[in-house]
Parts: structure tokens; C-alpha cells; sequence
């Protein structure tokens, strides 16, 4: 029988990383629970075991349930009855099997019901889960937004929604509105607190809400009258329970039609303040969409592996002029890159949830205890690694789902445009995960500042320091020459002294720096298990040579006067 986990042994792999001892352990509190909860581990060897048996659950879930439903889901959609969001009938098969098999709120502490997982193992359940049905990962991995409520909310709020949440209701997060898209400063729904009744009560209209009629809202609203800006934005909670929050609209969308988009109206709803006011959008959404940046970066893998897999068993199958065509070069050429970039973004997405996980667990021993001086350099070293490869893993990974669904296409040749393919629903549906919870250009202006201030050469330079196996040291020889290719660049870009040049030319350091991170990430991963990684490391450091040299010619040869050729 299939299954999306054991049949890829790649995932398991990263479980395997030295990093998952210290995660572990700071995450089980040095295993003081395994007396007061059956499903507590005992030691590190026993937490592993319970997350390859929870991977091994979601993953026969996903292969022989969400995946079989998955186009019958992409034909009917949701529909909108009475102000209500109606999901595609075998959605409510999905939810229903995901909530028996125990696989809602698993990241939040067992005294509310949860599992405490670690988040990296929680992207590996998304990326599976995406594999199967990226429309239903939305619905699933929403349940991320109770991290927010948990970090920020009061006790009292804990314990009245985390285990409506670990018992498999659904949430959203509502932050754009139709004047306010990506500049969420913009918002203007508006807060009102209600002394009679003593709540606040919402207004107005959110816009592109994903799975919008869900049962628990957290909702950012303009609590400060007379504010125009961030500073007069607060979090609140919605409890659908309450009323006052109807579906207008639910969107016609290219793809992930079983994911709900919908369009809301808030008419007098009661709701709960989520934290202080005044800082909704500068810091509780910030949290919210880094944790959300690196599911879609799950997401983005998950279709990336699916489109892999199509086009490989597809090209396995196909003969043309008496041969099967996975063995023209044009056809396995375009498979091994698609297997690379698979395997080094992989490696990136669980490299970045690892140092989210240990900066997460550190700040929630920090509410319950003081940290020492050695625990806040932790602390501070892995929120720095975290903030800078967030970006890089969700911007870098939904290119390449992108890149890998088009492919498949391709493989498939006239095949691939008819519907009956599933690479054209994973094409449709890897679409929007380089535009939603911030498009990569915005993902290049947040990392934009890690590359220009050294942090990213920094990184890289330590990375360098690792030893690679025997076979791997010409592979390692040409990255160290793409750093050097690196560091001129920056020089380049320093030299020039223009802040619009800088901007211009961003993309393209982006690029660069991702490449040679995920080049020495698939190295290290190869160095350890060649069978899994080599053939990989090999494409991709090829892969990533191209593609840096091209962009270091580029940025050598521009000059600020260039600009102006490229303005409308």
C-alpha cells in the first residue's frame, strides 16, 4: 500500500540531523512529561519513534485518502450557501479522517490536548499532506495560526481554544482587505471595544481570506481611532460560535480549489483582543506569517516531489521512435533537476524549521523560567539563522514547485495540457505559492539586508568549513569558487554606492546566496547518505554554477545609468 512517508526516504533522513537532539530535548523539557502523559516520550531514541509513527500515519492517510480524493475535491470546489462556505463534499472525508487519525493541533503542549511537536516534524506532515492535495494542506496546516494564540494569548484564551483546535476545528488568519493586499498598514477593519458588553466588536471587510468560514478567526483590525498606520493595528480572536461574520464571496481561482478563498463581512462581531494593543501588525503578524512563510515553503515541497513523481513514472511509460523516453537526454536531463532542486530545497526547509524550532522552544522556557547567559546566545544565534533562511525557504521553494510543476508538464508533452493529467492541477496549484504570505519579491526585501550587512557571506564562509566525503571535494572546490564569485559581487554592489541599483540588482543576490546555501546543504546531505543525495549534489552544484556566474556577469557589467533603459 502507498505512503507518501515511507515511500520517500529523503524526509526521514532529516530526522536524523544533529540538530534534532538539542530540538528535542528542549522541546520535552528533559522528558518530565513521560509520568504524566501516556503519550510522552521517555528519551530522545523514543520521541524520534513517535514521530516516525505519527509521519507513518499521515502519510498512509494522505496517499490512500486525501490523494484519491484530491480531483474530485479540484472539480466541485467549495460553494457559498446563506453567507456560508460549504466545503467540496470529499473535503469533509478529508477532515473527518485527519481528525481519527489525530492529526489536528499536534504542535501545541499536551496539557491542552496536543502532541508537542516539534515544528520541523510538522513541516514534514505539511509536506506530506501537500503531496497528496496542496488545496487541502491550506485547510490543514491553518491549524498553525493556534502557535500565534499559544505564544501571545492569555492562559484563559489557551485553554478555551487550543483544545477545540487539538480536537480538529479549523482557523484562519484575516489580514488583507481590499485596499490592503501586501501593505497590511493599510487596514482599516475596524475594532471598537463594547463597555456594556465588555468585548470588542469588528466592522468592516476582509478580502482573500483563506478558508475564510473557519471556526476560530484571528483577525487584524485598527483598534486606534484616528491611526492610519501599523501602530493603530491590534490581534483579535473570532469565534465563529458568536456570529456577526458572514461569506460575501468565495473566489473562482486558478487552483487549490479545495482551499476556500473567501471574501468576509464583519457586521458588529464580537471578538477577543489577542495580547496589547497596538501591536497586531508589529509583532503578532509578524510571527504569524513567518510560521505561515514556512509552511507554504512545506507546501511548495510537497508539490514539488508530486510533479517529480508524475513526470518520472510518466517517462517511464512513454516510448517514443521505440524507446522509452526517460532515456533521451533531453528527458532525464530535466528530471535530474528536478530531483535537485527537490533534495536542495528540501534540505533548505529543514534546515530553516530546525533553528525555528530551537529559538521557539528557548522563548517558551523564557516565559516560564530565566534563561542563562548561554541559553540567550542560543537564543539570539538561531532567531538571527531562522529570520534570515525563512525567506530564503519559502521564496527559493515556491519557485521551484513552480519550475518542477511546468516541467512535469513538459515531460508529458501534449499529455500534460489535458486535464485528465494530473500535472496540469499541480501546475494550476503551485501558481500561487510564489504570490500568497508575501511574494518573492517580497521575500528578496526581507533578506534583501542579510546579504547586503555580511550575514549571509558569514553563514556561508562557516558552512564552508564542513568536511564533504572524498567523492564530493571537486563539487565543494567549485562552490568555493561561486563564494569568491559571491564576495566580488558584494564589492560591486558596495562600489556603486546606489540605493535604486541595490534594489534593482536584489533578485539576483537572492539567487545567489540561496544557491550556494542549498549547494552546501545538498553536499553535507550527500557527504552522509550518498545513495539518497549524490546524484543530486551533482546536478544541483552544476545547477547553482550556472546560474550564479550568469547573475555575477550581469551585476559586474550594470552600471546605475543602465536604470533608466528599464523604466516604463
Amino acid at each position: 500500500m502507498a505512503n507518501y512517508y515511507t515511500d520517500h526516504p529523503e524526509i526521514a533522513f532529516h530526522l536524523n540531523h544533529p540538530l534534532m537532539k538539542r530540538i528535542v530535548d528542549l522541546k520535552e523539557r528533559n522528558y518530565v512529561e513521560k509520568d504524566q502523559f501516556e503519550d510522552a516520550p521517555v528519551d530522545y531514541e523514543d520521541a524520534i519513534e513517535n514521530y516516525k509513527q505519527l509521519l507513518d500515519i499521515t502519510g498512509d492517510v494522505a496517499a490512500n485518502i486525501i490523494e484519491p480524493n484530491s480531483e474530485a475535491v479540484d472539480l466541485e470546489g467549495p460553494h457559498l450557501e446563506n453567507g456560508r462556505m460549504i466545503y467540496a463534499s470529499k473535503t469533509y472525508e478529508n477532515l473527518d479522517a485527519t481528525r481519527k487519525a489525530g492529526l489536528w493541533g499536534i504542535s501545541m503542549p499536551r496539557r491542552y490536548g496536543g502532541l508537542n511537536l516539534p515544528n520541523t516534524v510538522f513541516s514534514m506532515a505539511s509536506e506530506i499532506v501537500a503531496a497528496a492535495d496542496a488545496g487541502f494542506q491550506n485547510v490543514w496546516s491553518l491549524q498553525s495560526c493556534i502557535d500565534t494564540l499559544y505564544e501571545f494569548g492569555s492562559e484563559e484564551q489557551r485553554e478555551k481554544y487550543i483544545p477545540r483546535i487539538c480536537q480538529g476545528e479549523t482557523m484562519s488568519m484575516d489580514l488583507t482587505e481590499p485596499d490592503a493586499g501586501s501593505d497590511l498598514q493599510r487596514v482599516m477593519l475596524k475594532a471598537t471595544f463594547d463597555e456594556e458588553n465588555n468585548c470588542w466588536r469588528l466592522n468592516g471587510v476582509k478580502r482573500f481570506i483563506t478558508n475564510g468560514d473557519s471556526d476560530i478567526h484571528l483577525v487584524l483590525a485598527r483598534s486606534e481611532e484616528g491611526t492610519k498606520d501599523g501602530r493603530g493595528l491590534s490581534m483579535f480572536i473570532y469565534d465563529k460560535r458568536d456570529g456577526g461574520v458572514d461569506v460575501r464571496h468565495i473566489e473562482h481561482k486558478l487552483g487549490i480549489h479545495g482551499s476556500p478563498t473567501c471574501e468576509l463581512t464583519y457586521k458588529n462581531a464580537k471578538a477577543e483582543l489577542c495580547g496589547s494593543t497596538r501591536l497586531g501588525l508589529i509583532k503578532y503578524v509578524m510571527a504569524l506569517m513567518n510560521g505561515a512563510r514556512l509552511g507554504i515553503a512545506a507546501q511548495s515541497v510537497g508539490v514539488e516531489q508530486e510533479a517529480y513523481n508524475e513526470a518520472l513514472a510518466y517517462a517511464k511509460e512513454r516510448a517514443q521512435f521505440g524507446e522509452k523516453i526517460i532515456n533521451f537526454p533531453a528527458v532525464y536531463d530535466m528530471l535530474s533537476r528536478m530531483k535537485a532542486k527537490l533534495d536542495a530545497g528540501r534540505s533548505l526547509l529543514y534546515q530553516t524549521a530546525r533553528y525555528v524550532d530551537i529559538y521557539k522552544a528557548l522563548e517558551d522556557i523564557a516565559r516560564e523560567r530565566k534563561l542563562d547567559a548561554d541559553e540567550r546566545a542560543e537564543l539570539k544565534k538561531y532567531t538571527r539563522l531562522a529570520d534570515a533562511f525563512t525567506p530564503l525557504a519559502k521564496g527559493m521553494n515556491s519557485e521551484y514547485a513552480n519550475q518542477n510543476a511546468y516541467d512535469a508538464i513538459s515531460v508529458h508533452g501534449g499529455s500534460g495540457f489535458i486535464m485528465e493529467y494530473k500535472c496540469q492541477r499541480l501546475f494550476r496549484d503551485a501558481r500561487i505559492f510564489s504570490i500568497y504570505e508575501g511574494t518573492t519579491q517580497l521575500q528578496v526585501v526581507a533578506a534583501i539586508r542579510y546579504v547586503t550587512n555580511g550575514t549571509y557571506l558569514n553563514i556561508i564562509k562557516e558552512m564552508m568549513e564542513s568536511e564533504v566525503a572524498d567523492s564530493l571535494k571537486p563539487l565543494k572546490a567549485r562552490v568555493a569558487k561561486l563564494v569568491e564569485t559571491y564576495e566580488q559581487a558584494l564589492n560591486t554592489l558596495k562600489e556603486s554606492g546606489s540605493q535604486d541599483v541595490q534594489d534593482f540588482l536584489a533578485r539576483r543576490f537572492y539567487e545567489i546566496t540561496a544557491d550556494i546555501i542549498m549547494s552546501l546543504l545538498i553536499l553535507d546531505d550527500a557527504t552522509v547518505a550518498p545513495e539518497l543525495f549524490e546524484k543530486s549534489a551533482n546536478v544541483y552544484v552544476r545547477y547553482a554554477e550556472a546560474e550564479v556566474v550568469a547573475h555575477a556577469a550581469y551585476i559586474a557589467s550594470f552600471k546605475a545609468e543602465d536604470l533608466e533603459s528599464f523604466k516604463a
